[in-house]
Formats: C-alpha cells, structure tokens, sequence
C-alpha cells in the first residue's frame, strides 16, 4: 500500500510539475508589438514553437525607420531584420504559476540597413548575434503580454507587445 501511495504523490507532483509550463510541447505561439532602440521604433512578429517543456525554437522578422538630422541634411534609414531564437523557459526549474512565462536565450539573423538618401546611398547587410531575457504574464488562456531585454545585435534593445497561443 506504501509503494501504491508513494507512486501516485510522485506521478501527482511530475504533472503539476510538468504543467507549470506556459507553452505545452508543440504547440506555437504569435507574438507581434514595437521595440525600443537608439535607431527608431521597430516593428516586429514572430512565433515560438515548443520543442520540449522547457525550450522554444522561433523566427522573427523587424522592420523600422527614421529619420536622423546631420550636417544640415536629413537622413531617412530602415533596418529590415531577419532572426531565429532558442529560449529556456524557467517555469519548471522555479515552479513559476502558469500565467507568468520568464525566459532566457540566444538569437542569431540577418539585418539590411538601408540608408537611400545618404551621401553615398549606404546598404549595409550583416549577421548578428545576441541574447535576450524577457517575461510573459498571460491575462487569459491565449493572450499575454510580453517584455523582453535583448542586446549584442542591431535588431532591438527590447520589445513590448502581446503573445496569441495558437
């Protein structure tokens, strides 16, 4: 009778354990909103696909323009900005409720910065490397918001925005 108990409190604590994640495995979530970064306000959406209970594989395409004032003359730039990421979702390791999602993680894409009306008609291409640390509080079933810290690339200092499960 002792075995029979031990095994149905360890099977009860794998599944509350196993259900602290915002994101079951594979299933995908959209996220979209606006960035905040030294060069204009980008734009941007992407998706998050779980992998396992605790890591997310995603894509995300930027975009953004401005509008900078040198030497007498404006200058109107766009950064075009295609990204994958990995994150590790801590809600497991922590215990962390449901409707919270905090993450942590890598993202690696390409950006076109786009520079028409300057001097010498600039387009730059590159690839970037960075990392991200960022949070989700859902305020239902399928909608959170989400604030996410990046840095190391040309692609956003941090975004604002909503996440839809899909």
């Amino acid at each position: 009778m002792k075995k029979v108990l031990l095994l149905a409190v360890l099977a009860c604590m794998s599944v509350v354990s196993f259900s602290q994640n915002s994101l079951s495995t594979g299933r995908t979530q959209l996220n979209f909103g606006v960035g905040f970064s030294d060069w204009g306000v980008p734009l941007f959406i992407g998706f998050d696909h779980a992998v396992s209970n605790d890591v997310t594989l995603g894509g995300e395409l930027s975009y953004r323009s401005y509008r900078e004032y040198w030497d007498q003359y404006y200058y109107d730039h766009s950064i075009t900005g295609i990204s994958g990421n990995a994150n590790y979702h801590f809600n497991n390791l922590f215990s962390i409720p449901r409707n919270w999602d905090l993450y942590a993680g890598l993202n690696l894409g390409a950006y076109i910065w786009s520079s028409p009306d300057a001097y010498d008609g600039t387009h730059t291409s590159g690839l970037g490397l960075g990392a991200q640390v960022g949070g989700r509080y859902f305020i239902s079933r399928k909608v959170g918001l989400n604030l996410e810290f990046g840095g190391g690339n040309a692609f956003t200092n941090g975004k604002f925005g909503l996440t839809i499960k899909l």
